[in-house]
């Protein structure tokens, strides 16, 4: 059994985050990336919203990939060929691409996230149980740029992004990371997961739960971002919003002043007025026909598509 390989491609620079951040506070309105959610405990949160009732789209994904699995990767073989190189975009603990491990038999799996260090112990936890498929993890931010590095793919490839996260991206951003998708998959193919449009009240729901667990991880961005700036931003003084803006297509989180206050930083400060709101998450959500348009308007041409009975969500799978 060969261990798995690491590669970090992206470097973390603290200045440049600090910058980031200070310049989203400062804009009007303000505003903040979701990425900025996930440090340690933002994750632990993230993963706690995914076991609640109200939140729909891992669950209902899941059910999918297990329904119609078996078509799914028969599909995606004809499209990618053999024994595929299996790139997992956001990778995480690679939990769900290795449920994809006994249908598509792949040759490698490369992992990909920001930081090769947060895989280590999944890869090392997959490779032991998978001894004979070769594992590459790669450290880098693919929400800038998706280029792989060279010998990452060696010919036909399946780019699996699942979890919906192409909505947390505008509509030419989305086109931009899928065209790349494209080039990266060397004609091969893309098997993304696409949250639809449903009823609004469903979509607010599944982010403003009850037990307010999406309203802490919302809050937490807020200690997040003062350890990366210095900032002096309090939780309490502030509050979770949730809506679904019909006319973008978009479920919105925001930060919300509760009071007239004064953020402070390292070489900057910025009032916010009582009920100021700093714009922390967009999640945009689809029709099928417009999915399908834009992967069109990435350079694939042909699209299927499986979905629940309900029609809440899609995985879709893109080749040509």
């Amino acid at each position: 059994m060969t261990p798995p390989q690491f590669i970090q491609i992206h470097q973390p620079d603290d200045r440049a985050l600090a910058d980031e951040l200070a310049a989203g506070l400062l804009a009007r309105p303000a505003a903040a990336s979701p990425k900025f959610f996930y440090d340690a405990l933002g994750s632990r949160l993230f993963d706690a919203i995914t076991e609640l009732t109200e939140y729909y789209p891992t669950r209902t994904e899941t059910a999918i990939l297990a329904t119609d699995g078996e078509a799914i990767c028969a599909a995606a073989l004809q499209a990618a060929g053999p024994h595929p190189v299996l790139v997992d975009l956001g990778a995480g603990n690679g939990a769900k691409a290795a449920r994809l491990f006994a249908a598509l038999q792949p040759r490698r799996y490369v992992a990909v996230d920001i930081s090769v260090d947060f895989l280590r112990q999944s890869l090392a936890t997959l490779q032991r149980a998978h001894p004979g498929i070769e594992m590459l993890g790669l450290g880098l931010d693919f929400s800038s740029r998706l280029e792989l590095p060279l010998g990452a793919v060696d010919g036909p490839a399946l780019v699996f992004y699942p979890g919906s996260s192409i909505g947390n991206f505008t509509p030419e951003a989305a086109l931009h990371l899928l065209t790349q998708a494209r080039v990266a998959a060397q004609g091969g193919a893309l098997l993304i997961g696409v949250d639809l449009v449903k009823s609004a009240s469903l979509l607010q729901a599944a982010y403003d739960d009850e037990l307010g667990v999406t309203a802490a991880f919302n809050l937490n961005l807020l200690n997040h971002l003062n350890r990366l700036l210095g900032a002096d931003m309090r939780p309490r003084d502030w509050r979770h919003v949730a809506l679904f803006n019909a006319a973008e297509s978009r479920i919105e989180m925001h930060l919300e002043a509760r009071h007239a206050l004064q953020v402070h930083w390292p070489g900057g400060e910025r009032h916010f007025d009582a009920g100021e709101r700093l714009h922390t998450e967009n999640s945009y959500k689809w029709t099928l026909g417009g999915f399908e348009a834009l992967l069109r308007d990435a350079g694939f041409s042909r699209v299927r598509h499986w979905s629940d009975a309900q029609g809440w969500f899609a995985v879709m799978l893109a080749s040509g």
